[in-house]
């Protein structure tokens, strides 16, 4: 902390997507920490808000990008008489850099001019601290800086209601070791074939003796490449795709053994409650935005799709560069996959696999 006054109200600014929401909770407690007596407000999207909108301690101002200029004045509506101390503006698309128009803040922190895009520097008068090679919630955590708030342990706790955990309970039984399937990413060149699930996913049942459930949302990707994976196992899963909530998500996630998953929301929810996850990198660096607190079960391909799709090495391209091209999932074979699954769950069998919670 440094002598400067504590701020009385401070202004969160990050809508979406799930994974980078999951990343602000630890600010959120970070500053609730250093600041017990501010007002902490967390303007958020509407998907976004059901996942962390019973944080304790926080007031969630809702903004429904759906409705477009209308989801933009309720915010501005729900924020005309306020003023803050505090701006943390973490989001710098275009409609964010719009959105934060409706905050009036003493001092708007944003991203430094590198991370910067979409007239961001234009809508800020603070800057966090230039650093290369951060992961995604490291550059979130930063923002406490400005404050003279020093980097705290990482700490998520998302709420996870009775109900959620009972439900998982009920769909996951048993003793037995349970991998979670969920295939699907929004971006969907970042998704990997039915096949390589489907083979992942016998393997583990008829090799290993784990049982396994495919999830993921109502979207219609989402329900065609679950069912692509079903046609091609030759074992039974578990079909959850299209059934839980975003809490009962959480509390699935919680509940297994680990998860197997592309670059997206899910990842980081599962390492929020301390799951281990099998991530699938090609078109996205795992050091930027893989799960936080333990990448030692991902299959890293980045670096090949770099080389093959913009004949370069990693260490010559910026950082944060996604390779997102048709085919570049193709890199990842099913045999690296079932290769990180095996070490898992040796380590699982002598002991050694904990679940985390925090670096």
């Amino acid at each position: 902390m440094t002598d400067a006054p504590s701020p009385q109200s401070i202004c969160l600014l990050r809508t979406s997507a799930l994974g980078d929401v999951t990343h602000v909770v630890p600010l959120v407690h970070t500053l609730r920490a250093a600041f017990p007596a501010a007002r902490l407000t967390w303007i958020v999207g509407k998907l976004e808000h059901k996942l962390v909108g019973d944080l304790p301690g926080v007031e969630f101002v809702v903004f429904d990008k759906s409705r477009g200029l209308d989801g933009m004045r309720n915010v501005r509506l729900a924020l005309e008489a306020r003023r803050f101390d505090a701006l943390l503006h973490m989001q710098v698309a275009l409609r964010a850099n719009l959105l934060s128009l409706n905050v009036r803040a003493r001092r708007r922190i944003g991203y430094d001019a590198a991370r910067s895009k979409d007239l961001h520097g234009l809508t800020i008068n603070e800057r966090i601290a230039a650093r290369e090679g951060q992961h995604v919630l490291d550059a979130i955590g930063s923002f406490a800086e400005p404050l003279g708030v020093k980097p705290a342990p990482v700490r998520w706790d998302i709420p996870i209601p009775i109900e959620a955990d009972a439900w998982a309970a009920d769909q996951l039984p048993g003793d037995a070791p349970w991998l979670l399937v969920n295939a699907a990413s929004s971006h969907a060149l970042r998704n990997w074939h039915a096949a390589g699930y489907a083979a992942v996913a016998d393997h583990a049942q008829q090799s290993l003796g784990w049982r396994v459930a495919l999830t993921g949302g109502p979207s219609r990707i989402e329900r065609q490449l679950g069912d692509a994976i079903r046609t091609h196992m030759r074992t039974a899963a578990v079909d959850l795709i299209g059934r839980d909530t975003l809490k009962r998500a959480l509390a699935l996630y919680r509940r297994a053994t680990a998860v197997l998953t592309p670059d997206a929301g899910p990842m980081h929810m599962a390492n929020a409650v301390g799951t281990p996850v099998l991530g699938l990198h090609a078109a996205s660096n795992p050091a930027r935005s893989g799960p936080y607190s333990d990448r030692r079960w991902c299959v890293d391909r980045y670096a090949a799709a770099a080389h093959k799709f913009l004949g370069r090495a990693v260490e010559d391209i910026a950082w944060g560069t996604k390779i997102e091209r048709p085919g570049v999932m193709q890199l990842i074979r099913v045999e690296d996959v079932i290769e990180r699954l095996e070490a898992l769950d040796l380590e699982r069998r002598h002991g050694g696999l904990s679940r985390h919670t925090a670096t």
